[in-house]
């Protein structure tokens, strides 16, 4: 990944010109990333100067960031999160502002890791850290159009005592994110071998619109349809009939989150959607849904739905799982499109991620602020 000129420094420029407009970053570290990307260039390390930011003021000393710096990639700056007292953790706050959408300035980019996704749709780092306690590295994701997954519970280090959260990664796609991930998942991970195993096509999957419980804008379930239904066309999918439907997670989330994992509902709630999802997973099938309910709200708030409605089961559960471009409504704003594979197989939703992303169109780059 040697590059012959300064990856670095283009990053740096993007951040330069971009962010003001955009409010990604809460700070940026030029000379500093400078520096590191000469010693990775020299040394000859495995990213070779990948610039990358970091998730919020303590994202740098988070274990995936540890690991990519080890492996010669440079952190060019840390990204916003929702700023204090803020309710809904669906915004961010830079260091000029307010974090907007780089697809519609009057809409929210989602969040928590806000910055995160905002920074890597616009080009501004090749990668981000972030983490997903509920759908915080999905949902901006998917209303940015970039990929963002959540490894599966436990397999990574977390400061999250519920066991909630899970690192996550940002990439403008599953093949870019795939050097990010042969670093942090290494020490004791699979060997590079494991990321070059062949995907026998078509996947056996389980589609849901609403996961039995959720209710989904019309249109993003439009969007998501006509993206799967693309992937079957193409052979990269084969549906399989099972049933899908899983208990509403939200009580049993919001116990787990207060400190009361041992609730009798949320107890109830946990065992009956492990049971279902266990079923639904057999035979290494997969499951496909919309990332998040509704499009990208503006950002006086997201009023009674919960954006978070089919995300924070899979932080219950523990699975695996991605949002991936799958399109845009008609007023210009992206979709995302979940998919979730069994605990434990994350190098396999990896490369089912690449297989989706290779029959469906690239997705495109936002224009630059004030191009729209």
């Amino acid at each position: 990944m040697t590059r012959t000129t300064s990856a670095v420094a283009r990053a740096l420029e993007r951040i330069e010109r971009l962010d003001p407009a955009l409010h990604a970053f809460i700070e940026v570290w030029p000379d500093e990333a400078l520096a590191r990307e000469r010693e990775a260039l020299a040394r000859r390390l495995p990213l070779g100067g990948l610039p990358f930011a970091v998730k919020g003021p303590s994202g740098i000393r988070s274990y995936a960031a540890r690991r990519l710096i080890a492996a010669g990639g440079v952190p060019v700056g840390a990204t916003s999160v929702p700023g204090p007292g803020t309710v809904w953790q669906t915004w961010g706050q830079g260091a000029h502002g307010r974090t907007v959408n780089p697809w519609r300035a009057d809409r929210t980019p989602g969040g928590s890791s806000a910055g995160s996704a905002v920074a890597v749709a616009a080009g501004m780092a090749e990668a981000a850290t972030g983490s997903d306690g509920a759908g915080s590295v999905r949902i901006p994701a998917a209303w940015c159009g970039v990929f963002g997954l959540k490894t599966t519970n436990g397999l990574l280090p977390s400061p999250d005592r519920t066991g909630l959260a899970s690192a996550g990664v940002f990439a403008r796609s599953a093949a870019a994110a795939e050097p990010y991930l042969r670093q942090v998942l290494g020490g004791g991970g699979p060997p590079d071998e494991a990321f070059e195993l062949p995907l026998p096509l078509p996947l056996p999957a389980v589609y849901s619109e609403d996961l039995g419980f959720a209710e989904v804008d019309p249109e993003v379930a439009a969007v998501v349809r006509a993206a799967v239904d693309r992937l079957v066309a193409a052979g990269t999918v084969r549906l399989l009939d099972r049933d899908a439907g899983l208990l509403d997670p939200a009580g049993a989330w919001t116990a787990v989150r207060g400190g009361a994992p041992d609730d009798p509902k949320a107890v109830r709630v946990r065992r009956t959607n492990d049971e279902r999802l266990d079923a639904l997973f057999s035979g290494g099938a997969l499951l496909l849904t919309p990332a998040t309910p509704n499009r990208p709200h503006g950002h006086e708030g997201p009023g009674s739905r919960y954006s978070t409605a089919l995300t924070w089961a899979f932080n219950l559960s523990g699975h695996p799982a991605a949002s991936l471009p799958a399109g845009f409504t008609g007023d210009g704003c992206p979709v995302g499109l979940q998919v979730v594979a069994s605990r434990g197989g994350d190098l396999g939703l990896l490369a089912a991620a690449r297989a989706v992303e290779d029959a469906l169109p690239p997705a495109p780059t936002p224009p630059p602020p004030g191009h729209r």
